[in-house]
C-alpha cells in the first residue's frame, strides 16, 4: 500500500482542508443562497455538499471517478439533497463542453483540480469560453500558489487568498459586479 500524507487520501483524492473550505464559504457568504452551484473535479464532492448545506438551491456535480461519483450520489441521497442535485461522471472539460450552449448558467463555480497540471487556467479559460457564469456569477478556483492561473480572457481576478501551499482565487466575468 502507498504511503498518505495528510493531503491526500489513499484513493489519490486531495480534499479541500476545512480551514481553506471555510474561507472560501465565509468570503462567499450570502451570495450562496438560493445560488445555482457547479462544483467541477468534485471529488469526494466536500464543496458542493458545502454549498447545499449553506443554502444553494441546486448542485452539478462533475466527477471522473466512477467509484467516487457512485459514493457521492450516495451521500447526497443519505442527506436528502438528491432533488436539488446531479452528479455528471465525466472529466471536468468534457462537462463544460456539454453544457456549452445550453441554457444552463451558474452564479457559483467551483474547481478544486488536482494540483501541479495547469488545469486551473485550463479550466477558466474554457468557462469563460462557454458562457456558463450567470453575469453577477463568480468563480472560486482552488490550486497549488504554483498554479497560479494568470490573466483568463473574458474573466477578471478578484481576489486571491493564500493558505500555506494552498490558494483561492476569485474570477468574475469581465463587467460584473464585485463579489
Amino acid at each position: 500500500m502507498g504511503r498518505t500524507t495528510p493531503h491526500r487520501r489513499r484513493d489519490g483524492v486531495r480534499p479541500t482542508l476545512a480551514r481553506v473550505r471555510d474561507a472560501l464559504f465565509n468570503s462567499l457568504g450570502p451570495r450562496i443562497e438560493r445560488a445555482r452551484v457547479l462544483d467541477l473535479y468534485a471529488g469526494t464532492g466536500a464543496l458542493g455538499m458545502e454549498a447545499l448545506r449553506r443554502g444553494a438551491a441546486s448542485a452539478l456535480f462533475v466527477e471522473q471517478s466512477a467509484a467516487l461519483a457512485a459514493d457521492l450520489r450516495r451521500r447526497l441521497a443519505i442527506a436528502g439533497w438528491a432533488d436539488r442535485a446531479e452528479v455528471w461522471r465525466r472529466d471536468a472539460l468534457g462537462a463544460i463542453g456539454a453544457l456549452r450552449g445550453s441554457d444552463r448558467t451558474f452564479d457559483v463555480i467551483l474547481l478544486d483540480p488536482p494540483y501541479g497540471r495547469a488545469l486551473v487556467a485550463a479550466t477558466l479559460e474554457a468557462i469563460a469560453g462557454a458562457g456558463l457564469l450567470r453575469p453577477d456569477g463568480l468563480v472560486a478556483a482552488e490550486g497549488h500558489w504554483r498554479d497560479r492561473p494568470g490573466e483568463i480572457a473574458g474573466l477578471v481576478c478578484r481576489r486571491e487568498a493564500k493558505y500555506g501551499e494552498t490558494t483561492l482565487w476569485y474570477f468574475q466575468r469581465l463587467g460584473g459586479e464585485r463579489p
